[in-house]
């Protein structure tokens, strides 16, 4: 059984404005890659190298700044296809929407009820590096939010992997950090 108290996170929370896309799985062993597009699977994999290559590419910095210097660039070129592939990824999710998102789960509203304690395949595209990422996800609570039709959904990350967790807090101290720069200018 799941306490309330397994939903406060002992994560950095942040404000954002993501695609999310949630779709009820049997639980966290189902393959989450059948229920994507080839698209959102490149993304999510394009990540998951870039993050697994950056210590060889420090190394061959200390070794040979001309090579490391290509590579970088490639590795630029790579982003903008990145970018691209998120744009077509936009049209398939629909438009952002408002979540608080920390590295052990995301809030949101929904159009959606979801059973508490049963498991979803959530898609997230965040912005605007962007990063695709797709992680079994637990229903921790789903409350009917006042307005008719609508719910706050909320959601851990239970099983979500290292590589995950890093991108993940990545994004949140790069979103943190803007926030930081957006308050300072004004």
């Amino acid at each position: 059984m799941h306490t309330d108290h397994e939903d406060s996170r002992e994560f950095f929370r942040i404000q954002d404005h993501i695609h999310l896309d949630c779709k009820p799985i049997a639980g966290p062993e189902d393959d989450l890659g059948a229920r994507q597009s080839a698209l959102f699977n490149l993304l999510a994999d394009l990540h998951m190298l870039d993050y697994e290559s950056q210590h060889l590419l420090r190394q061959i910095s200390e070794r040979d700044r001309a090579l490391a210097q290509y590579l970088k660039i490639i590795n630029k070129r790579i982003d903008l296809l990145g970018k691209t592939l998120a744009l077509e990824l936009g049209d398939d999710l629909g438009e952002p929407q408002g979540v608080t998102l920390s590295e052990g789960g995301v809030d949101f509203e929904s159009s959606v009820a979801y059973p508490a304690d049963s498991w979803v395949a959530a898609r997230l595209v965040l912005l605007p590096a962007p990063l695709g990422l797709a992680i079994p996800a637990r229903v921790v609570r789903c409350e009917p939010t006042g307005s008719p039709g609508r719910w706050h959904v909320a959601l851990n990350f239970d099983l979500i992997n290292d590589a995950q967790r890093q991108l993940l807090a990545r994004h949140i101290l790069q979103k943190q950090a803007q926030d930081i720069r957006a308050a300072k200018s004004t």
